[in-house]
């Protein structure tokens, strides 16, 4: 069959469910903040209801921020974290996670992750920790939780805190249905156009305790209060807040929330089931040990050695031109640019190249599907699985 990237008819001609998902309730919302009066959030009161909301939803204390890159950040002041000190992150993520690190001046330490969830690697941790190690950012990739057990028995043990990178992993579940907020550190959402709840931009901050809440609200604010009207500025801080449309926004978004994961768990699991037929591809795993609640904000998968002949670049555009949303992984922290730019470790990438095997196998070999797929029915899932069988067969031949 001849492939649509060379002129032949492709297996997808209709849309896919769109991304962003709204309706008539996000209308309301954006003319129920307009008519408030109150733009910006230090008068309004979506974000104030959102934090509330959010914050039940997922067990902890949340502040409102403009992108989940800023939660981080601001999440690492908190935190304590000075120039210098070091901060475990996985090799393999958005370099928005490692950019925070550098942001505020601290050197991100890249270690590799697990070849079955492309999460970090526990076991790698406490090797990579030196005098110099203040915090570890575990990044819950495409929704997959990481073993925050064996995470927190070593931050505990080394005395260094942990900012969970979140920004894949809203309304996630853990053993027990344990929540983001049940591991009791500082977690990080994002709300760009792409994630699972969406304003566009966004972000949130997830404390374990109202006073670190408050903290991390400060550094949003430019060091003020809330309700402070005498210019009293007590950190040095920013202007990281959300204006009071988005917050509105949210709160449809986080609404519909469950049911949506629920579709993306049922469609991702008939998928699996499909694709596991192939065995020119490795999926990524899904350890129901660690989680219980999969918001799937990808679906991920590697072509793996029957097929290394097969440029991943390439199988991914004629995916693409099959009418798949389909995607290029991450580089490797360590092969971008900015790493490398002060503040960053000493150490050569040779090092890095060469202790992170699974990092450059995922990231050279990876393909990622977008989740909105994921909100359609299985019919949807069949012509996914149509489409990477019809690539796979023309390219091996």
């Amino acid at each position: 069959m001849k492939l649509a990237i060379n002129g032949g008819r492709a297996i997808r001609l209709d849309n896919f469910p769109k991304w962003p998902y709204y309706n008539e309730n996000e209308e309301r919302a954006l003319l129920r903040s307009l008519h408030q009066g109150y733009w910006w959030r230090n008068q309004g009161e979506e974000n104030n209801l959102f934090e509330q909301e959010f914050g039940q939803y997922h067990n902890g204390y949340a502040v409102t921020v403009a992108s989940g890159t800023v939660a981080l950040e601001l999440a690492l002041l908190a935190s304590g974290i000075k120039p210098g000190d070091e901060v475990i992150v996985p090799a393999f993520t958005f370099i928005s996670t490692s950019m925070a690190v550098q942001r505020v001046g601290a050197i991100p330490i890249a270690i590799d992750i697990l070849k079955s969830t492309y999460c970090i690697d526990p076991n790698l941790i406490e090797k990579n920790i030196t005098p110099r190690t203040k915090a570890i950012i575990p990044v819950h990739m495409a929704g997959h939780l990481c073993d925050m057990n064996k995470i927190i028995k070593i931050a505990n043990k080394h005395g260094i805190f942990i900012v969970q990178d979140a920004a894949h992993a809203h309304g996630a579940c853990g053993e027990k249905g344990k929540k983001i907020g049940d591991w009791g550190t500082l977690a990080c959402f994002s709300f760009h156009n792409l994630k699972l709840m969406t304003a566009g931009e966004g972000g949130v901050v997830l404390c374990p305790t109202q006073e670190l809440r408050d903290l991390v609200f400060l550094y949003s604010n430019c060091g003020r209060h809330a309700k402070d009207r005498e210019y009293q500025h007590t950190v040095i801080a920013t202007n990281a807040r959300l204006n009071e449309f988005s917050a509105a926004v949210l709160r449809t978004q986080l609404k519909r929330l469950k049911e949506q994961t629920q579709i993306r768990e049922r469609n991702a699991e008939s998928l699996k089931e499909l694709l596991k037929t192939l065995p020119e591809i490795t999926l990524q795993e899904y350890d129901n040990k660690i989680v219980t609640f999969h918001p799937h904000y990808m679906f991920m998968f590697t072509l793996n050695q029957r097929i290394a002949y097969i440029d991943r670049n390439y199988f991914v555009s004629c995916l693409f031109a099959e009418g798949i949303p389909a995607f290029r992984t991450y580089k490797a922290i360590y092969h971008v640019d900015n790493y490398w730019l002060y503040p960053c470790t000493t150490q050569h990438k040779q090092k890095f190249v060469d202790s992170c095997p699974v990092t450059e196998y995922i990231s050279n070999r990876g393909v990622w599907i977008h989740h909105r797929v994921l909100l359609g029915g299985y019919d949807d899932m069949l012509d996914i699985y149509r489409a990477i069988k019809k690539v796979i067969l023309a390219l091996k031949n």
